[in-house]
């Protein structure tokens, strides 16, 4: 067991691991004194997120090892994006005169389309994962890979804090603040990956 945890995990601390314990770090300050408007759709943090989203995108485009698993990885980026703009919606349909308002689908010409374009791309997505028989990949780099503990154990709290400030406390300033270290977190796992082959090797 000793040598595997040897082998397979690295407990070094990063640039890009780092940046990700200076996003965790501000989450409980942030919750105290950031204005509300922050966590708004477009606000300063989605902002911020889709950001590291962009920086993450063109780093799995460019990464200089599995290229065509990091194309998915990219694709996989541009699904989360998709996400957080609710495909469009909350960039070019907001409600005149109302603050983080906008029309729903049902409300917008043609809306009843995104959700099914949406899911369509998704598909497309896991269909290219298994015509390039990337589960092959996966698993030959889980068995050879050392996994980057720090950046792993942010990406994870980012996502659980996200969720629960979302399901739990309806609290958009911590939800936001969890997506953005969840975000950063998985700039640098891509960053590690994509462009550091002795990470790998």
């Amino acid at each position: 067991m000793r040598e595997f945890i040897k082998n397979h995990f690295d407990f070094k601390i990063y640039p890009v691991t780092w940046i990700a314990i200076l996003s965790a770090l501000i989450i409980i300050p942030g919750l105290k004194y950031l204005p509300i408007e922050f966590g708004y759709e477009n606000g300063v943090l989605e902002n911020l997120q889709m950001l590291f989203l962009f920086i993450s995108l063109f780093l799995a485009f460019n990464a200089r090892t599995n290229k065509k698993f990091f194309i998915f990885i990219g694709l996989v980026v541009t699904i989360i994006m998709l996400r957080e703009i609710n495909c469009g919606r909350t960039l070019f349909f907001p409600v005149p005169g109302e603050i983080n308002h906008f029309y729903s689908w049902k409300d917008i010409k043609y809306g009843y389309l995104a959700h099914p374009l949406y899911g369509l791309y998704m598909g497309c997505v896991g269909l290219y994962f298994i015509l390039n028989k990337l589960y092959l990949d996966f698993w030959n780099i889980i068995k050879r890979i050392k996994f980057p503990v720090w950046n792993i154990v942010l990406l994870i709290i980012g996502m659980a804090v996200g969720m629960y400030a979302e399901k739990c406390l309806e609290n958009a300033i911590l939800e936001e603040l969890g997506e953005l270290l969840f975000y950063v977190s998985l700039t640098g796992i891509i960053w590690l990956y994509g462009f550091n082959k002795k990470f790998i090797d």
